[in-house]
């Protein structure tokens, strides 16, 4: 019996080698549910018979995209180029857009086809981003100082986090720390003394990063540098106009990152602020590969290339960041979520763009700021929602990673700053576990958040969105909803030991109780 089984693998695997045509079409299986494509579509997953159309070409959405779709039955979709894909009645429609589509089926369920392909398409590397990401709250400076960063400032919030009894850890001084866009060293008029500020942040017990993007200020020494080397992206056919592209801070020439002098010297600019700083490492920001459709590169990359190119310089520095990303599959490399608003429904979004986070290759992922990360939810403090603030934290507190930027100790009175602080000092507390789960993932390239169908398959668990596994063995089912103080929880297989001491045996269903200063968790037993 063991040997059929094992020939039947063979064979099923041998056939999920075969290249497709460039444009398919697949029937649905029975009860077929699948996962792939961008994060940000994470809320409308599992697809199945409901309608759904996308199209990967010059369009992340924002955020992390993969030309991988994988399903609960074990079948799965994948090209090296951007997909265009649609789930209409019964029929899945893909087109590769003249390149190779690879379809087939590994196993029977959906951790076997991951397992499958991420082992094929992007194997891990065997590597972590640093440690501290997974170990320590993550603190960035953009709610609380904008545009106007600078060193008085930054110390200060540092500082605060320090007195607040909060752990210290990863600490991102974000955009208009620099002198101009491209050119990045210390504004002169907002850094007095940056090595200085840098040793003293370190004394304190944290570790450093900057923010870049890919843009460059026009009429500026480095812009007109770039236009002679041809490192910029041109307007026209011709190449010989430097484009000028709007984005959320203006008008600004686009690095072109198909010129491999483009990408050194962004390098050398960034290790120069390693070695004269301290600086450890770099929030990798704006690489939508939709700001690049439309130009042309010197050696006519795609947009969704120029992404990837972008976001890859991020592993010359173990501590980086990215968001916009293309194809960045098992690749040591933190992952963060797109900025989500200050309101009930975006939180609600954290838990379903995490799991497809993990179910297209990125194990190493973090959710959004607490409270969300759009500046302008913040502008007006008198719609400050206090609850939503404390019942983020919670959600993040049990994931892979977790980062504050609206200072809570600001925001917040007494009894909400401390359930906050409290979440912080539970992640630091579970640090080394998810430590290990990191550990782990580098080698197998799984997910280090997993969604319930993932660790029990065919439990009818696919459409849960509410709560998620940390590993194997941790559950979380944390509240996302405005004034719930209890909820259901669904109880897999097993024994299950809660953060209040009781006891669920499993499968169940439970309703339990979950008052403000509550985080639901379970370990298996």
């Amino acid at each position: 019996m063991l040997s059929f089984c094992l020939l039947l693998l063979a064979s099923l695997v041998s056939l999920a080698q075969k290249p497709s045509e460039p444009k398919k079409e697949m029937v649905l299986l029975e009860n077929e549910k699948w996962w792939g494509g961008a994060v940000v579509d994470g809320p409308k997953m599992p697809y199945s018979k409901d309608k759904f159309a996308y199209d990967e070409y010059a369009d992340c959405k924002g955020n992390q995209s993969q030309p991988l779709f994988i399903s609960n039955k074990g079948r799965f979709i994948w090209s090296e180029q951007p997909l265009s894909i649609n789930f209409l009645m019964n029929t899945i429609t893909i087109d590769a857009k003249g390149a190779e589509l690879i379809t087939g089926k590994s196993g029977e369920t959906l951790k076997d086809v991951f397992n499958y392909v991420s082992t094929r398409f992007f194997p891990s590397t065997g590597k972590i981003p640093d440690s501290l990401f997974f170990t320590n709250p993550q603190y960035n400076t953009w709610i609380e100082l904008q545009y106007n960063q600078n060193e008085k400032d930054i110390l200060k919030y540092a500082q605060a986090i320090v007195d607040n009894g909060f752990p210290t850890g990863v600490l991102m001084i974000d955009d208009n720390w620099q002198e101009y866009y491209g050119t990045w060293e210390f504004s002169g008029t907002r850094f007095q003394d940056p090595k200085g500020m840098v040793e003293k942040l370190h004394k304190m017990g944290f570790k450093v990063m900057l923010w870049i993007v890919p843009f460059v200020s026009a009429d500026t020494r480095v812009f007109r540098q770039l236009v002679a080397k041809k490192g910029l992206m041109f307007a026209d056919k011709t190449k010989s106009k430097p484009a000028i592209v709007e984005w959320w801070n203006g008008y600004s020439g686009l690095l072109d990152f198909s010129n491999p002098e483009t990408i050194e010297g962004l390098k050398s600019q960034l290790k120069n602020l390693t070695d004269k700083y301290g600086i450890d490492g770099f929030k990798i920001d704006g690489g939508n590969p939709k700001t690049y459709n439309g130009l042309y590169s010197l050696n006519d990359v795609i947009p969704n290339k120029q992404s990837e190119l972008y976001a890859k310089i991020g592993l010359d520095f173990p501590l980086s960041e990215v968001k916009d990303t293309w194809k960045m599959g098992g690749l040591p490399i933190a992952q963060r979520l797109r900025d989500k608003f200050h309101n009930w429904d975006d939180l609600q979004l954290l838990i379903p763009d995490m799991v497809a986070l993990g179910l297209i290759g990125h194990p190493f992922g973090c959710p959004d700021m607490i409270g969300g990360g759009e500046f302008r939810s913040f502008q007006n403090l008198s719609v400050l929602d206090e609850e939503l603030v404390v019942r983020s934290a919670q959600v993040s507190a049990l994931m892979p990673m977790m980062q504050f930027s609206v200072a809570p100790w600001r925001i917040l009175n007494k009894e909400h700053l401390a359930i906050c602080k409290n979440m912080a000092i539970l992640h630091k507390n579970m640090g080394i576990q998810i430590l290990e789960l990191a550990k782990q993932s580098a080698k197998t390239g799984e997910p280090i958040l997993r969604n319930m169908e993932y660790v029990f398959p065919g439990m009818g668990y696919e459409e849960i969105k509410d709560q998620f596994l940390l590993g194997d063995n941790i559950l979380v089912a944390p509240i996302a909803k405005k004034g719930l103080r209890a909820r259901e929880v669904i109880f897999p297989k097993g024994v299950w030991k809660g953060d209040d001491g009781s006891i669920v045996i499993g499968p169940s269903k439970q309703k339990i109780d979950v008052p403000l200063e509550r985080l639901p968790w379970y370990r298996k037993q």
